[in-house]
């Protein structure tokens, strides 16, 4: 095996993911141990030699993580005011209301130990009173802010993004907003390379009066703040999202613009060969050209994996040497493990190096010239694309677009050979001097809008998304071994076999429940609710999470990704229990995605301002006490309001009972402790179940003694978001509920909780459980540091909050 060959890469890969499966770190003695022996084997061994990179790749994995998870921010310092200074990095994004940028505080004394030189996630939000102060955020400037931070934790449920992973891949300290946007103050203005992309970015809208004008920011400076959520909905159902980024292809054609150059110089001026050959020339204008532009692009994955490529047939070529381009790969492979291996938890590593992987190993090349072989070969690329990236595809996004092939067809030539060189051309040209780049930016925008409007109706054809539900662990294996065979000459028999290999990823088990059972899984929304109940063959959703009209909206970053992963293919009915928007704010995402086939809410409803901004579709029906009915084998019944009962906000809310196999689950919405006490009075066979999901998410006004006592449930379920301003839930409520025999799981802290309701009892599962996560473990219990006092504002009661640790 070659050192630094495709097997080599191969065993790296391998390494590095198996330790960042782990659901929690090995200690760093066994790590530097591991990273020792798989050094020494990989140098010096050969027979033993391809364990080697994959003992190196374990042990700096793990290294690497542990130090990424030892550098988050101490939970003493969560909810503490902390003052900082540093520099904004990267560029900002605005949205209604607020900004969101990166954060580099100072490496000096001045700061916080536990913050010296650490990427924070901030949010910067405009009062009413700073209305456009944060206008003055710009990429490089430097500022000095107080701070309201905690460690990085995001909602876990199938299908959903996981901010935990992420913050990891990236690096990120800690998350938070600016405290008091009054003081903060700037003493340096915006400096730098990103500074400069924010510059370029709006010349390129300040000239281009067309619409268009966002895309050619994202095509040719990887700036993508101004594409739409309906933009980015487009691209996805078209296949187009790999485009619209800065793309290795895009480097390549700054390299070779930059060799033709370099050429074009040497062959004017002929004495320049006798120091440096005309073709080494070229070779090196290629790689400052590349190196270039991936800063100008912030250092993409895609453009750096490029970079190294090229960089090493550059060296090649310097040292007169044949490179091959699979090798090249693989050194650029080896290269990026080494340097950062936590970079295989973004998605672009794997679709960038398997792309190229995939195509080197189809198309080597057959030396044939013409238009039918540059047709042949570019058919035959797109069809490479389409069979070894849809695997990926399908496990990062749970998604494939069925009109992706035949829309790239016409973006990747279009796109990549006049939209893209006119954006860089023009781009260089403003470079040079300011305003020479507008003829270029307005070619490029009329001909990107010449193809636009054909993507948009391809996204809105039946054929742009296939949802598909969460696979089982190997079906990507299986897919993969599936396209390699599909892929392998022709004349090989036996290739239609090959697509039963593809049927656990596109077709996987929905894990329904059994006649006569039904399961519920509460969905972590954070701060509200969201509850699926399954049968069968039915589905019902309770509540949909909170949602605001411009920020978080738990129905479309939540709800809807989760009923997608789970395999919901419609909803027989939704329950909007009542108008707070903790409960109802998701409802229009949700309704968008999956009209139900009816709507029950409780009387009155319909006069609240929550109701009214998100009108519903589809047929309405009260939820009026008494109401009830069965789906295969599961029980439904409305025990709250009666009719006639005024609409009074919580205590309106719908209260659900589902029996399913001898088991009682009982969703009561938000309803307070008068409410409570009539049930417990006049239904208390009614609410007696196995399974209750806490009124008002644990708070002091609900789960009154009477209530506890008459339910005997043995599982209290708390939907409530991690350390939220209301204290939910409350201490002596989880208490009580404990004191009668249940166990009380809240979802900050075990994720989405599923349950199965049959004739055996109630089978629990938290979704951090059941997906361990070493980044799950990361709420780092340090205490409190040595020198704070003076430096920060420790709140009454603040300390070190319960969690598991990470001991480095």
């Amino acid at each position: 095996m070659a050192p630094f060959g495709p097997a080599a890469a191969a065993s790296l890969l391998a390494g590095v993911c198996a330790c960042l499966a782990l659901p929690a770190l090995p200690s760093t003695a066994w790590l530097w141990l591991a990273g020792l022996a798989g050094a020494w084997m990989w140098w010096r061994a050969t027979a033993w030699r391809l364990p080697g990179p994959m003992l190196c790749g374990f042990a700096l994995a793990g290294l690497h993580a542990g130090v990424a998870l030892a550098d988050r921010l101490p939970t003493v310092l969560e909810g503490a005011d902390i003052v900082v200074t540093g520099r904004v990095v990267q560029l900002p994004e605005r949205e209604p209301g607020r900004v969101r940028f990166r954060f580099r505080v100072d490496d000096d004394n001045r700061q916080l130990p536990p913050l010296k030189d650490k990427l924070l996630d901030l949010s910067w939000y405009e009062e009413r009173w700073s209305r456009g102060a944060s206008r003055d955020i710009t990429p490089g400037s430097r500022w000095r802010l107080t701070l309201r931070l905690r460690a990085p934790r995001g909602l876990r449920n199938p299908g959903t993004i996981d901010t935990g992973k992420r913050a990891l891949a990236e690096g990120i300290a800690a998350t938070g907003y600016v405290r008091d946007p009054q003081s903060a103050a700037r003493f340096a203005p915006a400096a730098g390379i990103d500074a400069w992309r924010h510059r370029m970015s709006a010349r390129i809208a300040g000239t281009v009066s067309l619409p268009s004008h966002r895309f050619l920011q994202a095509l040719a400076l990887g700036d993508t703040r101004s594409l739409t959520d309906a933009d980015w909905a487009t691209l996805r159902a078209s296949g187009l999202t790999h485009l619209i980024a800065i793309s290795g292809f895009h480097v390549g054609l700054v390299a070779g613009f930059a060799a033709l150059l370099a050429a074009a110089i040497w062959w004017l001026f002929p004495a320049l060969g006798r120091r440096l050959p005309r073709m080494q020339a070229a070779a090196i204008a290629a790689l400052l050209g590349a190196s270039g532009y991936a800063a100008v692009a912030g250092f993409a994955l895609p453009t750096v994996r490029t970079v190294l490529m090229i960089g090493l047939v550059v060296c090649a070529r310097l040292l007169r040497r044949a490179q091959h381009m699979g090798d090249a790969l693989a050194l650029a492979a080896i290269t990026t493990l080494l340097v950062d291996p936590l970079a295989v938890l973004s998605a672009g590593f794997w679709l960038s190096f398997a792309g190229v992987a995939w195509l080197l190993w189809c198309l080597p090349g057959s030396g044939e010239r013409g238009w039918r072989a540059t047709l042949r070969g570019f058919l035959g690329a797109q069809a490479v694309a389409t069979i070894g990236l849809l695997p990926f595809t399908v496990i990062l996004f749970g998604q494939a677009s069925l009109a992706g092939p035949f829309a790239n067809l016409l973006a990747i030539p279009w796109w990549s050979l006049v939209v893209v060189p006119l954006a860089l051309f023009g781009t260089g040209m403003e470079w040079l001097h300011a305003g020479a780049g507008g003829w270029p930016w307005r070619f490029a925008a009329q001909a990107f809008d010449l193809a636009w409007p054909w993507f948009e109706r391809i996204a809105a054809s039946p054929l742009a998304f296939w949802w598909l539900p969460e696979p089982a662990w190997f079906a990507l294996p299986l897919a993969i071994l599936g396209g390699f065979w599909l892929l392998l000459p022709r004349g090989l028999p036996g290739k239609p076999l090959a697509l039963l290999l593809w049927l656990p990823l596109l077709w996987p088990q929905r894990g329904l429940p059994a006649h006569g059972a039904a399961e519920l899984v509460v969905l972590d929304v954070g701060q509200g609710l969201s509850v699926l109940v399954r049968s069968a063959g039915h589905a019902l959703l309770f509540d949909m999470g909170p949602g605001q009209p411009e920020g978080f909206d738990a129905g479309a970053s939540v709800v809807v990704p989760a009923l997608h992963a789970l395999g919901v293919r419609r909803l027989d009915a939704m329950v909007v229990s009542h108008a707070d928007n903790d409960h109802s704010g998701g409802f229009g995402s949700v309704v968008a995605a999956f009209p139900p086939a009816i709507v029950f809410q409780p009387e009155g409803m319909e006069k609240s301002v929550a109701a009214r901004a998100a009108p519903t579709r589809g047929p309405m029906r009260e939820c009026t006490a008494g109401l009830h009915w069965s789906w295969d084998g599961v029980d439904f019944r409305f025990l709250h309001p009666p009719r006639w009962f005024p609409y009074m906000d919580n205590d309106s809310s719908c209260v659900l009972r589902i029996a399913a196999g001898g088991r009682v689950a009982l969703l009561p919405g938000d309803i307070g402790k008068v409410v409570e006490e009539g049930l417990a009075k006049r239904q208390g066979d009614a609410i007696r179940a196995d399974v209750v999901v806490l009124s008002h998410h644990g708070s002091r006004h609900s789960s009154t003694p009477a209530f506890v006592e008459a339910t005997q449930a043995r599982w209290a379920l708390v939907s409530a978001g991690y350390s939220n301003r209301f204290g939910h839930p409350d201490g002596e409520v989880v208490a009580r509920w404990r004191a009668s025999g249940a166990e009380v799981p809240n979802t900050a802290e075990t994720g989405a909780q599923r349950l199965l309701l049959d004739a055996n009892g109630v089978t629990f599962m938290g979704e951090r459980v059941r997906r361990r996560r070493l980044w799950d473990a990361a709420a780092a219990c340090a205490a409190p540091t040595k020198g704070l006092a003076g430096r920060v504002i420790l709140p009454p009661g603040i300390g070190s909050r319960g969690g598991a640790c990470w001991n480095w």
